[in-house]
């Protein structure tokens, strides 16, 4: 056979990688073949049809097989090899996907191609029957702007409809059907269209069946718990609803919300068809109220109640339980038969279901009486998941009936507590058994079938293996009875407070593992959604209804799903436990279980021992790729078993009971599986070198020990966190880290667990293991959860748990010895508690050998075997690291159990080890009494000195140890210095001194490194000094020492004194920050002294020498005097200045002399400094005359304005006046910030901006000083009319004033504030315009100068001034002159002489004061010279003035012009001055112009 031919040549490479190997369905004995006419590339994915397939080789390429019928060419319908798609050549294709008869593929860019059938739009094409080549389709995201195409991830594929994942992990659809789940009723979708649904949640994977659609996705961060809402937060009605009856009480959450109705089928196809049973109704409502309430505020009720191992649940028993819970009426107790045994009542439920099968489908054909059916009540004993909390109500209603009175009596008087009532009620999904005769049961009854139930449960384990929190872990005991808190909320509020007095201790033990590992690993916090038609139950809430949107699988949460495969019509999800869920139709037994119903998920029982790793779904069977002894993967088949030609007849097809393993040990290592309709294949590959074999070890042994960690987490570590009394606090708290830890460890190993197992279906690549490329996540994980077991350990945690847990233990011994593979019958429990507890670190020896397994199948000089070999010997010396935590801990342990009762108490602390100690008497004191006990214990952390019933604890981060040289007389002395003491140990042999002193030494070393509990793996650390440093910095606070008793001292030491640099502080308060020598303040410091008297602090800055103040410093004293000079012995000595007072003070003086002991003594000056003599009489009359600010009363007037105005400009000229200190600061700021390094042009902007910033600021203070000055913009009333109206310049009316009123008639901030300011930084402001201007201005002056170069008249007639504007003559010391053509600098003198003045002004109004000035002038000399009166237009009034700024050579007039209009006041641009000003700045562009011409 060709394929033995194949494996019997050795070959490299690809060709023992990815090997296709094809089976017929049905024919469970049958061996696989080869698939005919394949070459030898390496395939990485194959995806099946219903009779087609397409092959994803290595290099990104992608092949089909089988029947064909939509290629164009004839010969290619059934190709008799694979054929190429060439449509996809070139591009790199990373994933494939087939639905029934149409295929998908996504390119490396994320690009899709559809090819196939696409008679339902599943390849989003329009109108076309065949899409023969692979076509790209795009998907665009409407929502961004501009539309951006969405790359994407996975796609999968069903009989009529594609789902797309995006990289964004939204899902896109199309096709036909509601397993779209998009809000449409216009099929087929031919344009890809966003899930709405999911939007906004992370989706890992979708999976499509052929009408049903799966998507796995992230939990939502977990909230803290939030009380169950009373209300509907959609329509606002109360959800749970109590009504209190004569015989019972009913408590119900039947609200059924208007605004959230699951659609059924009929309604989505037929919109006009209203008329729905009320039965059907009732199911559809409820189901989406338990959509809207549950799913929504993430209830603890659907994880208590959690159903994971009942047997016999039957889904549809819910329907006739909701249409008895729909009626008014409830059946009383007697109508309700009573079973003796599990069995009779799983038949019950069973005839039930069937019949409400039946009749509901009889509804959904024809409308029915409106009174709904009463059916024969039974409590749901087995109630499905999805709706838990229906089915307690249920149950609350169907036992109030039966127990009748005596359940109102629970209410009503409390003679049953509320406790057991609820768990009476919560009983009901794990022991049906319990409440057959229910109503026969008694408070004892109620209590027997509770523990049982515990019991049953804490052996099964069948319970779901993720821990959601420990609130959870405490509903397993006594707490189960708050599980509902909504529930209970219309009870009387002292019973439910009665009820609620439970111990909580709330650890989270699912970590919230936020950051690097859920970044770099799949998460395992997952739900299934699933849509679509669920006829068969293939959508898993427990009915047959179809959803047109997407629904979570409630029993589905906290189960860590990790991936999703959807056959025909039924849905497989595989857990992070290596379990698998099915659900969905068994009619071949393709669920792997026989369980009924099939409409939840249900444990498929694959292999009892060995978990699933890999599972696929065809049409009508599952496979299952599963973990063995050996490491090789073996196949399980489950499902249809030959079915014979031309029957029919489903009865006729036989299945399989339980799932059968195929014999393919030998073809070699499977790595994936794909499912068809009638085949199903897999791609294998060859051990060469071990490689394959190393790796499926190292993934086996990752996955089988999450499953082991689980199981201890779930069955000892949260019954354990449960228990009453488990000793103090701080045990408890040891405990509970030990179990946040362990929690964390789990979920990473659970998560590189279902990363090996993606990683192996993938290239294979050894570089990019993850235990390689992120290593330190799993050494920083085991390290953190060692050294917090170890702490638990020391503190005597086992021990403490032993009386507590003791039942516990003995009940669980055998889960117990099994768990931890203790199998000695005459272990302790607590050592096998022990055992267990340190299981983990055993699996970095397991890291350590795959690793170098790996490493050994590549040549010795590549990288990857560098890596792989490094990567090993880390993970070793780890192990052995962390085993020597463990004797270390035990060690201490064993010593603690030794050392006397309250010296124990005091001195043990969790993170504290013992290295060694003198019990030996092999160290004794020297010259220590005769008859005293000394006792030595070397910590990790302290060395204590022990005698009799005292001890004394001293730090080895302030501890010197050298051995006493033989001359000193100490022949096996140890010379040991402490901060306060120094004292000699002698040992009773060299051996023993040598021994202590390494001890010591490197106690101190590492104490002083910080490193006791890092791994041997971080840098450094692994050097070990042979002695600590002499010089060392560490904090200590002092004891003994009269001076600095109880100050706390940090900063450098030396050989036990503090020595350099270092911080004192005393508890009352004074503090010494400097320099030390020998253990005293010397060299320079700081010393502050707090004065409570005075509430503020004496400081000293100086010099210091032996303890004391001496040199130069100086002293501060609270009472304000300073004093500045020598100091000795801390004394003033020598020459100083003290200052006595402020400037303020009544009585300011300063003392300059000598000074003897702190007196003055010899020469000195003494002087006062403030006083008023020193001032000049002017600046005394200033200060004097601005002491009152001037008050106005009446309405405010422009002379009033002026008085401000006048305060304003003496204030800022003084710097003993508050405002004046204010604009010298400023303007020292303003010059500091723009002058030098600031006289940048591109900060001119900045430069304006702060001075307006200036202006608004000073002027709300001005404001403040004289209230009733009006806001800015207001304008000032005349108080007297303008002396004689003056003619316009331009227009010919008289000038009313008020269009264009002079500065200071309206109040603006520049014209107050801008006359004190811009003077002061004008130099700096002018320099950035010039900078800014530069070009500009460079180009006008070369003009300029060029002009300038003509006499008068020709320059006149060239800028084309009117002749009749000429001045003919001009009068020259009063004689009068004619005009020559050579006359030069002579027409229009005065205006321009009064133009230049422009550059001598500093604020706009000033200049703009200026300019009008200049047309006056020119106005004055053509009335001169015409000798008429007459109208200027600007027609003939501009090359006049530009004659006049020609000949007037303003260097910097861009400058001038551009200062101008940045600061000018706005309410002045419409004015006559705006006007000029315009024109001003025309002539200024102009000029520049004119060098064109």
């Amino acid at each position: 056979m060709d394929a033995k031919k194949r494996s019997s040549i050795e070959a490299e490479g690809s060709k023992e990688r990815g090997l296709v190997h094809v089976w017929q369905a049905g024919s469970c004995s049958v061996t696989p073949e080869r698939l005919p006419g394949w070459g030898g590339k390496t395939v990485l994915q194959a995806a099946l049809g219903v009779k087609h397939g397409v092959l994803l080789t290595e290099d990104g390429e992608v092949y089909s097989f089988g029947t064909l019928p939509w290629r164009s060419e004839p010969a290619e319908v059934c190709p008799s090899s694979p054929i190429l798609e060439n449509a996809l050549v070139g591009q790199f294709v990373v994933t494939v996907a087939t639905g029934s008869f149409h295929n998908g593929a996504v390119t490396e860019s994320g690009v899709v191609y559809m090819w196939g059938e696409n008679s339902a739009g599943q390849c989003a094409i329009a109108n076309q029957q065949y899409v023969p080549e692979p076509n790209p389709v795009s998907i665009s995201d409407s929502e961004t702007s501009p539309l951006l195409a969405v790359r994407i991830l996975q796609l999968a594929c069903g009989e009529e409809h594609t789902l797309a994942l995006s990289i964004s992990r939204e899902i896109w659809a199309w096709g036909t059907g509601c397993q779209l789940g998009l809000i449409t009723t216009t099929f087929p979708v031919t344009k890809p269209q966003k899930v709405e649904h999911l939007a906004g949640r992370v989706v890992l994977q979708v999976a499509c069946g052929a009408f049903h659609s799966l998507a796995l996705v992230q939990c939502l961060p977990s909230q803290d718990l939030k009380p169950v809402p009373e209300r509907c937060n959609q329509c606002s009605q109360l959800l749970i609803t109590m009504t209190d009856k004569e015989d019972h009480v009913i408590i119900s959450d039947s609200h059924c919300c208007p605004l959230g109705v699951t659609l059924s089928e009929s309604q989505a196809e037929n919109q006009a068809n209203t008329a729905i049973s009320p039965s059907t109704e009732t199911v559809d409502s409820r189901g989406d109220v338990f959509e809207n309430t549950l799913v929504e505020n993430d209830l603890p009720i659907a994880t208590e109640l959690n159903v994971g191992n009942v047997q016999t649940t039957s889904g549809d028993a819910i329907s006739s339980q909701q249409d008895v819970m729909g009626t008014s009426e409830i059946s009383s107790a007697r109508n309700i038969p009573s079973y003796p045994d599990t069995q009779a009542v799983d038949e019950y439920v069973q005839k039930v279901s069937d019949r409400s099968i039946r009749e509901n489908s009889e509804n959904s054909e024809k409308p029915m009486a409106s009174q709904p059916l009463v059916k024969e009540a039974i409590p749901n004993l087995h109630s499905p998941p999805t709706t838990s909390t229906s089915a307690l109500n249920s149950l609350v209603v169907s036992c109030a009936s039966a127990v009748g009175v005596r359940v109102a009596a629970t209410y009503e008087a409390g003679a049953l507590s509320l406790k057991k009532v609820m768990n009476f009620y919560s009983t009901a999904p794990c022991e049906p058994g319990a409440q057959a005769g229910s109503s026969s049961i008694g408070p004892e009854g109620l209590k027997d079938s509770r523990e049982e139930q515990v019991k049953q449960e804490s052996m099964q384990g069948k319970k779901s293996s993720s821990l959601v929190d420990i609130r959870e872990e405490e509903s397993e005991g006594g707490s189960r009875r708050l599980s509902l808190p909504g529930l209970l909320s219309q009870v009387s509020p002292r019973l439910l407070r009665k009820a609620a007095r439970v111990k909580t201790r709330t650890v989270v033990l699912t970590p919230t593992y936020s950051g690097e590992a859920d970044a770099l690993l799949p998460s395992l916090r997952t739900e299934v959604w699933t849509w679509g038609k669920g006829k068969e139950g293939q959508l898993g809430h427990g009915d047959v209804l179809p959803r047109l949107q997407p629904l979570c699988v409630k029993c589905l949460d906290g189960k860590e799903v990790i991936h999703l495969e959807a056959g025909g019509y039924h849905s497989l999800a595989l857990t992070a436990k290596s379990q698998v869920y099915s659900w969905g139709s068994n009619t071949f037994g393709q669920l792997g279980h026989s369980d009924f119903p099939t409409t939840v998920p249900r444990l498929a029982k694959v292999n009892g021992k060995n978990g699933v790793w890999s599972v696929a779904a065809g049409q009508d069977y599952s496979l299952f790729l599963v973990d063995t002894e050996d490491f090789q993967p073996g196949l399980y088949y489950s499902g249809r078993q030959d079915p014979t030609e031309g029957d029919n007849l489903p009865e006729n097809h036989s299945g399989t009971k339980t799932p059968v393993l195929l014999s393919c040990s030998k073809l070699g290592y499977i790595s994936r599986v794909t499912a068809g309709k009638d085949s199903y294949l897999a791609l294998v590959d060859k051990n060469i070198m071990g490689y394959i074999a190393s790796l499926h070890e190292l993934a086996t042994t990752e996955r089988r020990f999450y499953s082991k960690l689980s199981d201890i987490k779930s069955q000892i570590l949260r019954p354990l966190l449960s228990l009453e009394n488990l000793g103090t606090a701080s045990t408890v708290q040891l405990l509970q880290e030990v179990a946040s830890r362990f929690s964390k460890l789990c979920y990473l190993i659970g998560q590189h667990g279902a990363s090996l197992s993606s990683f192996l279906q993938g290239i294979k690549e050894a570089r990019s293991l993850v235990i390689l490329k992120h290593a330190s996540l799993f050494l920083d994980s085991y390290t953190e959860y060692c050294t917090s077991i170890t702490n638990f350990l020391v503190m005597g945690g086992f021990q403490l748990l032993a009386k507590p847990a003791i039942d516990f233990l003995n009940k669980n011994q055998e889960l117990l010895q099994d768990l931890s593979e203790v199998n000695d019958e005459n272990t302790q429990l607590m050592e096998i508690l022990n055992t267990l507890f340190f299981l983990p670190i055993r699996q970095l020896h397991n890291y350590a050998k795959v690793l170098l397994k790996l490493a050994t199948c590549f040549e010795v000089t590549s990288p990857e075997y560098q890596k792989l070999q490094d990567s090993s010997s880390c993970y070793e010396s780890l192990a052995v690291h962390l085993g020597r935590k463990r004797k270390e801990a035990e060690y201490t342990l064993g010593f603690w159990k030794t050392f006397p009762g309250k010296m124990t108490d005091s001195l043990r602390k969790p993170e504290r080890r013992l290295l060694c100690e003198s019990s030996n008497r092999a160290l004794s004191l020297q010259h220590a009494g005769r008859f005293s006990v000394n006792w030595f214990i070397l910590f990790n952390d302290a060395l204590v000195h022990a005698q009799f019933s005292t001890h004394h604890v001293f730090p080895l981060a302030t501890l010197w140890a050298e051995p006493l040289s033989e001359e000193a007389g100490g022949v096996n002395g140890l010379k040991i210095t402490t901060p306060e003491e120094q004292f000699t140990l002698i040992s009773s042999t060299p051996q023993e001194k040598t021994k202590w002193l390494r001890a010591v030494s490197q106690a101190v070393d590492q104490a002083l490194r910080g490193t006791s509990d890092l791994p041997p793996y971080s840098s450094g650390s692994s050097i070990q000094r042979q002695e600590p440093p002499i010089s060392r910095s560490a904090k200590y606070t002092f004891y003994k020492d009269a001076r600095l008793k109880d100050a706390t001292y940090d900063g450098r030491w030396l050989s036990g004194k503090p020595h350099g640099r270092g911080v004192l502080k005393w508890p009352d308060g004074k503090m010494y920050s400097g320099m030390f020598r020998n253990g005293l303040e010397d060299g320079y410091g700081e010393y502050r002294i707090p004065n409570k008297a005075l509430n503020k602090e004496d400081h000293y800055v100086g010099h210091w020498k032996e303890g004391k103040m001496c040199g130069q410093g100086v002293f501060s004293y609270a009472s304000g005097e300073v004093f500045e000079g020598c100091f000795q012995d801390n004394m003033r000595h020598g020459h100083g200045l003290l200052r006595s007072g402020k400037l303020t003070s009544s009585s300011p003086s300063m003392f300059i002399g000598q000074w003897v002991m702190d007196k003055k003594a010899g020469y000195g000056v003494f002087d006062d400094i403030t006083s008023p003599e020193i001032l000049s009489r002017s600046q005394t009359q200033t200060l004097e005359s601005l002491e009152f600010i001037p008050q106005h009363v009446g309405a405010f007037s422009v002379e009033k304005y002026d008085d401000i105005k006048k305060y304003l400009i003496k204030a800022c000229d003084t710097p003993l006046h508050p405002l004046g200190r204010l604009v010298e600061t400023l303007v020292a700021v303003y010059r500091m910030t723009y002058v030098g390094v600031g006289a940048n042009r591109r900060l001119l902007q900045e430069a304006v901006k702060e001075i307006k910033s200036y202006l608004k600021r000073l002027f709300q203070l001005v404001r403040f000083l004289f209230p009733e000055l009006p806001e800015e913009g207001s304008t000032i009333p005349l108080s007297a009319p303008l002396p004689t109206e003056r003619k316009s310049f331009c227009t010919g009316r008289s000038d009313s004033r008020s269009e264009s009123p002079e500065p200071g008639y309206v109040v603006t901030s520049s014209g107050l504030l801008l006359p004190v300011l811009l003077p002061r930084l004008y130099p700096p402001l002018f320099m950035l315009y010039a900078l800014d201007n530069d070009r500009e201005e460079d180009i006008y002056w070369e003009c300029v100068l060029r002009l300038n170069k003509q006499p008068d008249v020709a320059l006149l007639g060239f800028l084309g001034v009117q002749r009749k504007f000429w001045p003919v003559s001009l009068s020259i010391l009063g004689e009068s002159k004619k005009i020559l053509p050579t006359t030069k600098d002579a027409c229009f003198a005065s205006a321009i002489e009064c133009l230049q003045q422009i550059s001598t002004t500093f604020t706009p109004s000033d200049k703009l004061k200026v300019i009008q000035q200049t047309f006056e002038e020119i106005s004055q000399s053509v009335l001169a010279s015409l000798q008429e009166d007459f109208l200027w237009s600007m027609d003939d009034l501009f090359p006049v003035f530009l004659y006049v700024v020609l000949r007037a050579r303003i260097r910097n007039l861009g400058s001038e012009v551009h200062l101008i209009e940045d600061l000018m006041d706005p309410y002045l641009q419409h004015g006559e001055q705006g006007i000029m000003f315009t024109t001003l700045k025309a002539c200024y562009y102009q000029i520049q112009r004119e060098k064109l011409n």
